[in-house]
């Protein structure tokens, strides 16, 4: 199994710890910093807890499961960052606290639980004009939101979504923030987190008002060889 850099471990420009600190000096007050933490073995998770990381990310379903109870001690809160599948949705809310990619009406109804501990969810937006690329279209988030609503088992937590390839990601943010307050907010006024914001324009992202980054490499290092998740 590959392993990620440890403890002290130079790598993409400092420590592990080194390079979480430098990010935190320029959070403002109230943003959440997610660690995603995919490909990467529980070792590493152990260390980031012991840094006080609290919020993780992982996308995988058959990676995330295992090491959330290895590390089940932790008091971490685990967040579902990847696109889900509707037949894992039960799976998945078994450790995961939030879900960062609520994006069609079957995943909805598959989180649908009356008994269960409400997961909190943001709705992915689709910021293209390619209905593979995942998320909901603008013309259908008050739709979706309001069905959302209604869904037992489920909270409304704000918006997410992912800058394009060669897209201004400012421009892009500055859409999803409006989306929340044009769209979002009068269906939902509690809903006013948005999850924006990776290794490479998080910057970006707090100055269009993220309340929650998802950040990998910038802290984690690169990431091992991902057959290590399979074995």
């Amino acid at each position: 199994m590959p392993a990620g850099p440890g403890t002290g471990a130079v790598a993409d420009g400092g420590s592990l710890g080194g390079r979480l600190e430098s990010i935190r000096a320029e959070l403002p007050a109230g943003v959440t910093l997610i660690v995603v933490t995919k490909f990467h073995p529980a070792p590493l998770v152990r260390e980031l807890a012991a840094l006080g990381v609290r919020d993780v990310g992982e996308s995988r379903h058959q990676e995330a499961a295992p090491k959330a109870a290895e590390l089940a001690g932790l008091g971490l809160r685990w967040h579902f960052i990847g696109q889900l599948q509707s037949n894992k949705a039960k799976a998945v809310r078994g450790y995961a606290s939030v879900l960062h990619s609520l994006d069609r009406l079957s995943l909805l109804d598959a989180l649908a639980d009356p008994e269960a501990e409400p997961i909190e969810a943001f709705v992915q937006v689709n910021l293209t004009d390619d209905p593979a690329r995942g998320g909901v279209a603008p013309a259908d988030l008050a739709a979706f939101a309001e069905r959302a609503l209604g869904t037992p088992g489920v909270r409304l937590a704000g918006l997410m979504a992912v800058a394009g390839l060669g897209a201004d990601p400012a421009r892009e943010f500055a859409r999803v923030r409006e989306l929340r307050d044009r769209v979002l907010l009068p269906v939902a006024p509690h809903a006013t987190g948005l999850s924006m914001g990776m290794s490479g324009d998080w910057r970006e992202a707090i100055r269009e008002g993220a309340t929650h980054l998802r950040i990998g490499t910038a802290i984690t290092g690169n990431r091992p060889d991902p057959a290590y998740a399979r074995t």
